[in-house]
């Protein structure tokens, strides 16, 4: 291990090389190392053509993390699960300037191991039915490129996909403390990130592995037990200038992500449609005796804060895709942290937690949805967000529960005296005719057997039978004009649904 600056690191990478770059969403990018790469290309036009996998793409919707490296020449392709963070890299791609493919990141979290022992990929039954399907498109995200690199292919009789190893050629990771023979520990950092895997990976493709610590600490400080990627698989290391090196892009430094005892307040106000959304999914993990819960991004999250709240919290195990297990997820831009978290394990080791039929009930969000029960949340108007792991968790749920509220954009509600007021419409209708992309099939959830429900803060839909139909109703909403209007399709709605519990409109 040689420990060197950030412009040598810069300095190593090859034109045409496959990166991974390291971190979950909003957590744990080498900031200082990708900055180097893309000033360096700024100078001197080099590296050219690099490509990219990832499986959440480190962002803050600005200037910090993947996105940096969004410029045309530096980049050619790019496989990744969650693009929401990175919209110049995903721009780049819904505009077939770079090839780009979105597979679940689940997959591809897995994927890092099977490169690592030299597997010729993952098979997976994740994806079938879904635009990652080669029967659907494949998960290319535009026409560039030589087409799907997904195969369909057969296994005891039964369709199945499978998921090509890609030779990797440098690792851009974060850790906390280095000592002289290379060990890295992650003691501040929120997440695993699978920088174990990814060196690894990198490692036995015959690449390099770069690692940006805080701090270099003494022989032997390190326990071995807190040696997460062993130095053996190390070649640089770079020490972080302190503003490029947060535990999130949200918060700098909260001792709470990485300590069970340490108590926080609440992150943010949640405003009065959430708080009815998140009272009303809770109710479904009680009725579903749920332990172990899976959040998604977005409103999902608000769930844990709001049974924070109601003291009911004890109970439920919440847990983020990105290996943490316990306390309560953080939302915005610390998604893939947890404050007080009770063990956090690598992502890919969760994945196969989840897929093997682990999470009780999952609360996920929806871009749009249509009356099959099919659900967008990866690509709609000019927005990429991508799959993230919402397809090998939507795809393994026992129970899904999708929280959103009805409308999108500008949508304004109140209560007063328990009833529900929509104090101005959002003005995208979710509720539509045919979803953009098909992120989620109802029909073959029913197969799979699943419980589907659709919570918004105005009604509670329910997929039964291949068809999406209208069961229970807030105080003071109307089916003709609140309902009605603003959903496509062949929606089942009578007027014979049910109220939604009082309670859930004490606010």
């Amino acid at each position: 291990m040689k420990v060197i600056n950030e412009q040598q690191a810069a300095e190593l990478i090859e034109d045409g090389w496959t990166i991974v770059p390291g971190g979950f969403g909003s957590c744990g990018h080498p900031d200082g190392l990708t900055r180097a790469i893309s000033e360096r290309f700024k100078r001197e036009g080099r590296p050219r053509e690099l490509g990219l996998l990832f499986t959440s793409a480190s962002g803050d919707l600005d200037k910090r993390g993947v996105d940096v490296l969004a410029q045309s020449g530096l980049v050619a392709k790019a496989i990744g699960g969650f693009w929401g963070l990175v919209p110049r890299l995903g721009n780049m791609a819904r505009l077939g300037e770079i090839e780009a493919h979105n597979w679940p990141q689940g997959v591809i979290s897995q994927l890092f191991r099977a490169i690592a022992a030299k597997k010729p990929g993952v098979i997976s039954n994740v994806g079938l039915n879904t635009f990652v399907d080669p029967d659907y498109e494949g998960a290319c995200l535009n026409s560039r490129g030589a087409g799907t690199l997904v195969q369909k292919i057969i296994i005891n009789g039964e369709w199945t996909l499978f998921y090509p190893a890609l030779k990797v050629d440098c690792a851009l990771l974060r850790g906390t403390s280095c000592d002289p023979s290379g060990n890295i520990s992650i003691e501040r950092e929120v997440s695993n990130s699978d920088v174990l895997a990814q060196a690894m990976a990198v490692k036995n493709s015959g690449g390099i592995v770069i690692v940006q610590v805080e701090s270099l600490v003494g022989l032997h400080d390190i326990e071995p037990q807190h040696v997460i990627v062993p130095g053996l698989l190390v070649d640089y290391v770079t020490v972080s200038r302190p503003h490029e090196h947060p535990q999130t892009y949200g918060v700098a430094s909260n001792s709470a992500f990485t300590r069970p005892g340490v108590l926080t307040p609440s992150e943010r106000p949640i405003s009065c449609a959430e708080r009815i959304i998140a009272k009303r999914a809770l109710q479904e993990i009680r009725r579903e005796n749920a332990r172990i819960i899976n959040l998604g991004i977005g409103i999902p999250v608000v769930v844990a804060q709001v049974a924070e709240e109601l003291g009911c919290a004890e109970s439920m195990n919440f847990t983020v895709e990105s290996g943490v297990i316990g306390g309560r997820p953080a939302t915005g831009l610390s998604f893939g942290a947890s404050y007080r978290p009770v063990s956090i394990i690598e992502q890919a080791a969760l994945f196969d937690f989840y897929e093997g039929g682990g999470i009780d009930v999952a609360c996920l969000g929806f871009a749009e949805m249509d009356s099959f029960g099919n659900v967008n949340v990866s690509q709609f108007g000019r927005k990429l967000q991508g799959a993230g792991g919402f397809i090998n968790i939507s795809q393994s749920a026992r129970c899904i529960v999708f929280c959103g509220t009805f409308t999108a954009a500008g949508l304004v509600v109140s209560v007063s005296e328990g009833e529900v007021h929509i104090v101005r419409e959002g003005r995208v209708n979710k509720f539509v005719r045919q979803v953009s992309q098909l992120t989620f099939n109802g029909g073959y959830s029913q197969l799979l057997g699943q419980r589907v429900i659709f919570v918004t803060e105005r009604a509670v839909f329910a997929l039964k039978n291949g068809v999406v139909y209208l069961e229970e109703i807030a105080p003071g909403i109307s089916i003709e004009q609140d309902i009605i209007p603003f959903i496509e399709g062949g929606f089942v709605v009578s007027g014979n649904c049910r109220p939604m519990s009082e309670h859930i409109f004490v606010l």
